[in-house]
């Protein structure tokens, strides 16, 4: 089997069971309620109050797992299950993407690089199917390999950027969600924090890919140049 197959089949294999782990753990404890009482969307107001950023509102969106800081717009979307929900796993969900405006407030670096590299690493995605599908027929077989290995650089070094951003975000909110109480010691917090945990092995599954992709397109070039 080419060893591209392999790659692609194991990263895959990879990237599946991180999703089916984020899945299974998300709809565990989403049926766990916080004794709090608290919704997802009113304990991300509580976080952005407590830290002066109350002019950041928190909106709904459709969609499982469709959650996300938006730093060009300076908002915080949930989704609909997660904006309702009363469930450790949506005020876990809720206090990470919290834990984003605070990054951005905050100036962090590894927010603002991975910010700064939004546009070349979208030209990056576009040029890797174009590639792919035939690309390299009009290029050259040379030069589409070329520029398949610097985009796959690319996107490496992005999924590499984004990790510790994603790992500050969690630990960001694990200590907001303990030091106001949204989530009780004991199981509560231990349900949160699995689902936390899973959803940060999606990253690593994200860059190990991108990785394995970016090596192999990278041992080519440089066998070809040798």
């Amino acid at each position: 089997m080419p060893l591209i197959w392999i790659i692609f089949i194991a990263t895959l294999a990879l990237s599946g069971l991180a999703s089916l782990l984020v899945r299974n753990a998300y709809s565990r404890y989403s049926r766990v309620g916080a004794s709090s009482g608290l919704t997802g969307a009113e304990a991300a107001e509580r976080i952005l109050r407590r830290s002066g950023l109350s002019h950041i509102p928190v909106l709904s969106t459709p969609g499982t797992l469709s959650d996300h800081y938006d730093p060009t717009n300076r908002r915080l979307v949930l989704s609909e299950e997660n904006y309702h929900g009363t469930s450790v796993a949506a005020i876990g969900v809720a206090a990470h993407e919290a834990g984003h405006a605070l990054q951005h407030q905050a100036l962090y670096a590894p927010l603002q690089w991975r910010m700064a590299a939004v546009g070349i690493t979208n030209t990056a995605g576009m040029i890797i199917p174009f590639i792919g599908l035939g690309g390299s027929f009009l290029l050259g077989a040379k030069l589409a390999l070329f520029l398949m290995t610097i985009a796959m650089g690319i996107v490496m070094l992005f999924q590499l950027v984004t990790l510790p951003v994603e790992f500050d975000a969690t630990a960001r909110a694990r200590r907001l969600v303990a030091d106001m109480g949204l989530v009780a010691p004991g199981e509560e917090t231990v349900g949160m924090n699995k689902v936390l945990n899973a959803a940060a092995l999606t990253y690593v599954a994200a860059f190990i890919g991108a990785l394995a992709q970016f090596l192999y397109y990278a041992m080519h070039m440089l066998d070809r140049r040798s």
